[in-house]
């Protein structure tokens, strides 16, 4: 793929900020309770966060498209919801990697998990709608009512340790009442770095993506006038 200046320079530099994140990663001091272990809250954070974003950007890019009804948007909608399934898959791998040793178990019903899990239901019932409409109008527009819908997911999920209380913690970065960082200075650090690097990524993937998305549109509007003018050769 042809890249252009703002999709090279943006991975140059997501590149660079994920070096400094891991560097940083590798070099904060141990947990006191945890140990090395506490290396996977620089991953798994900024997954977390990551799938919120895409989510959230879903629902905005749908909410657009309805607004504008410019197929630009509907693209990235697309984008914006792989992009968030992606990430939600490595934020569940994460979490059962830091559960068994933590919880002695990979996996608990706990209502962040729960939702966790169901939002992959949600956003591959997103895709798979996706596939099954052929009209690209109404798939857009079909696409951004769930993808508006969907994004309900992203506060009930944030908020469910504090409504459900379960095993899981509750959050580090306490962003209502007032914002908390309930763990040391340094984390917090490391974590901001890991978390713009993340934020980051997404935006390159977007960007990515959203080209890969214009092309395969182009490819199947092309087909969709060959096959036209096929039926009209026919006809004559």
């Amino acid at each position: 793929m042809k890249q252009d200046r703002v999709t090279t320079g943006l991975g140059l530099a997501t590149l660079l900020s994920l070096g400094v994140a891991i560097a940083l990663g590798l070099s904060a001091p141990l947990d006191v309770n945890q140990g090395s272990l506490v290396r996977l809250f620089f991953v798994h954070v900024p997954s977390a966060w990551l799938s919120y974003l895409a989510y959230g950007g879903t629902g905005l890019f749908g909410l657009l498209y309805l607004l504008t009804r410019q197929r630009r948007w509907d693209r990235l909608a697309l984008a914006s919801a792989e992009i968030g399934v992606l990430f939600t898959v490595s934020t569940i791998v994460g979490g059962m990697l830091w559960a068994k040793p933590t919880w002695g178990a990979y996996w608990v019903w706990d209502a962040r998990l729960t939702t966790t899990a169901l939002s992959l239901v949600i956003y591959g019932g997103y895709l798979l709608i996706r596939s099954l409409i052929d009209d690209p109008d109404r798939r857009a527009r079909v696409a951004a009512v769930v993808g508006l819908v969907g994004t309900l997911y992203v506060p009930i999920n944030y908020m469910a340790v504090e409504w459900w209380r379960g095993v899981h913690q509750t959050q580090t970065l306490k962003l209502l009442g007032g914002i908390r960082f309930d763990a040391a200075p340094i984390y917090g650090w490391v974590l901001l770095v890991a978390t713009l690097a993340f934020t980051l990524l997404y935006a390159y993937l977007l960007r990515v993506r959203g080209i890969l998305a214009a092309r395969e549109e182009a490819r199947e509007e092309r087909e969709l006038m060959e096959d036209l003018k096929s039926m009209e050769a026919l006809r004559g």
